[in-house]
């Protein structure tokens, strides 16, 4: 049983899955930091300033000061705006994967298309059916 465990984690699929999930959670951190951190406040500076993370309505009628004092008071609330940021940093992360997957679509295009212009090399040349036929004579000849 453990020698099957072990070759079942030895093929390719499921390390090649392993390290694209290492890799994957990696670059979330750099997308999520990309859209927080670049992206999020150019979007503020278009849309004056307005934060969508602050835009919810209490289920109860009451009137809070902000999500946070509304949670705190143990509201039911509707956060229309944390939901309006996770659609927008989703498109903007499918947009970042996009481009990606296309350069990297490009670079591998343009190797295989240096590999495929690349004069394959010649097999060396031997001796044609005549040569043989002429050596035969030479040697029967002698």
């Amino acid at each position: 049983m453990v020698q099957e465990f072990k070759d079942f984690i030895a093929k390719g699929n499921v390390m090649d899955m392993a390290v694209g999930i290492i890799i994957g959670a990696a670059f979330t951190a750099i997308v999520k930091s990309m859209v927080g951190d670049l992206i999020n406040p150019i979007i503020a500076l278009f849309t004056g300033g307005v934060d969508f993370t602050g835009w919810f309505y209490a289920l109860n009628g009451e009137v809070y000061v902000s999500l946070a004092a509304a949670k705190e008071a143990g509201a039911p609330v509707f956060a229309v705006g944390r939901f309006v940021m996770a659609v927008i940093n989703f498109l903007i992360i499918a947009w970042v994967v996009f481009m990606l997957v296309k350069m990297v679509n490009r670079v591998k295009e343009a190797a295989e298309k240096q590999e495929e212009e690349a004069p394959a090399e010649e097999a060396p040349a031997g001796p044609s059916e005549l040569d043989i036929l002429m050596e035969i004579r030479d040697s029967l000849k002698r």
